[in-house]
């Protein structure tokens, strides 16, 4: 089974941790998240990993070579220019040699304890139930990202609440594709904006809700949460 991570974010918010490496190389506890990320592949059977990468992407493949010393084969598409997350993934599908598995595409600046397993579980179920499902999107709660104020009818404060669960979802940034999605990514251009809404309008588009642990790490905030939660779950 193949994965694509998009690995090429240049991680602004980040600097300088970021002056000479991807966003996605940056260590969480100990470890670049990429290499999280292929752990976490591997133990759901993927056997290739197609790293869609472009700023620094020498630092990844100094990291991880063939891949072999860490349990997969390593294929590397390189951007001459930036293409777009979907551009990207168009580009790196060409890699691709298995044409009837579905494909995990995943965002590489995510931290998860999602278990890959059922988002591949729900894939199946809605390939299944329509021939014509096209992709599986991980989606997670959205959160207030401001401290909430509650006031009761006399205006006054009864309490302060931080990070509440709001009612609507977000795109976690993790995918389960069909190989043959590759003619409807751009080729230049986000695979959110274009594809994705079309698809939903068709009916060729599912979605595993997941409220487990998910970050995205775009800042040191993020960086700080995200090291806090592996050192309580690991130890």
């Amino acid at each position: 089974m193949y994965a694509l991570i998009l690995s090429g974010g240049r991680g602004e918010r980040l600097r300088p941790l970021t002056d000479g490496l991807p966003k996605p190389m940056v260590p969480v506890g100990g470890k670049p998240i990429l290499q999280r990320q292929a752990e976490w592949l591997v133990q759901a059977g993927v056997t290739d990993i197609v790293f869609l990468a472009g700023y620094c992407w020498e630092a990844i493949q100094e990291h991880f070579g063939d891949g072999s010393a860490h349990g997969f084969r390593a294929h590397y598409s390189i951007e001459d220019s930036p293409l777009g997350r979907g551009g990207a993934i168009r580009q790196g599908m060409s890699q691709v040699t298995d044409t009837d598995g579905p494909l995990i595409v995943t965002n590489g600046d995510i931290v998860t304890d999602l278990p890959l397993d059922n988002l591949l579980d729900g894939y199946h179920e809605a390939s299944r139930a329509n021939p014509k499902h096209m992709a599986t999107i991980t989606v997670v709660p959205f959160r207030s990202p401001y401290g909430i104020v509650d006031v009761n009818e006399s205006n006054s404060v009864t309490g302060f609440r931080e990070k509440i669960e709001l009612p609507y979802w977000i795109n976690a940034g993790i995918y389960v594709m069909r190989r043959d999605i590759e003619p409807l990514l751009p080729e230049l251009g986000d695979h959110e904006t274009g594809t994705f809404p079309g698809l939903a309008e068709q009916g060729r588009l599912s979605a595993l809700p997941y409220r487990g642990y998910w970050s995205s790490v775009d800042s040191f905030k993020d960086l700080r949460e995200a090291e806090e939660h592996l050192q309580a779950t690991t130890g």
